[in-house]
């Protein structure tokens, strides 16, 4: 089989590496790639990886078998659509399904229909209405750009006045503006491979959204995550699946555009059960670099299944004992305005997977994106596993880099727990 990946961030070098394990693969290309996925596949031109013609083109001229598209921006704009239409699998919902990302809107609809608990929200497209929305929700305000926004269009404020000014810039910006309820209680993503109606959970993660230790400072698309959750109750994913998942999945489908690739619930367990922060139509960033590393099973064949609509066929998911934790290094002046063209130490060592990196010509590798690598640490616990990744991460130098030193801390601490009555 031969398999193309859509990307060129460190989720896309995570894929690589895992379907470069599976004896089906016998041809791998990455487009864009980066100087990571450069060393385990073909390294492919790509110039609009938003492009679905651009996309479908390379697909086709490749003589690709199966196209896995990692971004959402490409998945938004028909880029499995495009692909499918030539015939060749494609691992990625259509754009219409894809709308439970690129609409935040578009998800609270499908979800009420489908029953599903989630946060009250409101959407504002209208300035004059704003502040009398603002009114009817709080002390904690959750405060969301309905569209794609890259991990960064969401302020979570007791401060009014700093929620109304993020709203204001999104209209402002010609952005709709979704208002939500807050949610207590720990988040963790879920990802789920779908072939339309059937439904096979991965292995639960949490991430960390903002910049600095402690929850503090701006969002990011990320900067650290670990799998699995020793603070969860045996039985969640199970729960999360039957309650949420599959009822989502089953209205999409009632809809006449059923799901078909990678959806991702970031679930809130908060103290009257889970219930949803949000949907992604393809697979998270950094959760996917935790979740794969201990994954057994064979990816390609998994993903070919779910593009063809034979995920029921496959054995149970097979993983490595123990836990992951993925700490991402991060570029000077990130999440603000990064700089690059740092060379990177280290970058090319066990455990280091590339996000926004190049490989000069001289061979070095430098920095090229706000989020540059993300380090891998796997361990028969998650405190050896956090080791492993700091440990890791110390071996790197990048100057100005910045990462989180408390990617899984608070859940080695015991300090992570679900609200009575959740």
């Amino acid at each position: 089989m031969r398999v193309l990946v859509i990307g060129s961030g460190a989720r896309e070098h995570a894929l690589v590496l895992a379907m470069a394990q599976d004896p089906s693969v016998t041809a791998l290309g990455c487009a864009p790639g980066n100087a990571g996925t450069q060393g385990v596949a073909e390294q492919l031109g790509l110039p609009e990886v938003s492009d679905p013609a651009e996309v479908t083109a390379l697909a086709r001229r490749w003589a690709a078998d199966l196209v896995v598209i990692g971004p959402e921006v490409p998945l938004v704009a028909g880029a499995a659509d495009a692909v499918r239409a030539e015939g060749i699998a494609c691992f990625g919902p259509s754009a219409a399904a894809a709308r439970i990302e690129g609409s935040k809107t578009f998800a609270k609809d499908v979800m009420a229909a489908a029953g599903v608990p989630t946060a009250h929200a409101e959407t504002v497209d209208n300035p004059a209405h704003l502040d009398a929305a603002l009114a009817r929700f709080g002390p904690t305000f959750v405060v969301k750009d309905d569209g794609l926004a890259a991990g960064k269009g969401v302020v979570v404020s007791s401060d009014l006045d700093l929620a109304r000014a993020h709203a204001m810039t999104l209209l402002d910006g010609g952005h709709p503006v979704l208002l939500e309820s807050f949610l207590d209680g720990p988040e963790m993503s879920l990802f789920c491979l779908v072939d339309g109606l059937t439904v096979v959970p991965l292995l639960p993660a949490q991430d960390f959204k903002r910049v600095g230790d402690g929850d503090i400072g701006p969002n990011t698309g990320g900067m650290g995550a670990y799998t699995p959750l020793p603070w969860a109750d045996f039985g969640l994913v199970d729960d999360v699946v039957t309650r949420i998942v599959a009822p989502v999945v089953a209205e999409l489908d009632r809809r006449g555009v059923p799901f078909n690739g990678l959806l991702y619930a970031g679930i809130a367990l908060t103290s009257t059960g889970p219930q949803v922060v949000e949907f992604n139509a393809r697979f998270g960033d950094p959760e996917t670099q935790a979740v794969l590393a201990l994954l057994r099973t064979p990816l390609a064949t998994l993903l070919n299944a779910a593009a063809t609509g034979t995920l029921a066929e496959q054995p149970e998911l097979d993983w490595a004992p123990g836990a992951a934790v993925a700490v991402v290094v991060a570029a000077d002046g990130y999440p603000g305005t990064p700089r690059f063209g740092d060379v990177i130490t280290g970058a090319d060592a066990e455990g280091v997977l590339h996000a926004g990196t190049r490989r000069r010509d001289d061979g070095a590798v430098v920095s090229a994106g706000g989020r540059v690598l993300s380090v891998i640490g796997t361990g028969e616990d998650l405190a050896a596993a956090r080791a492993e990744a700091y440990r890791r991460v110390a071996e790197i130098k990048l100057p100005g880099s910045h990462y989180r030193s408390d990617i899984g801390l608070a859940a080695v601490e015991g300090r992570v727990a679900v609200p009575a009555g959740g």
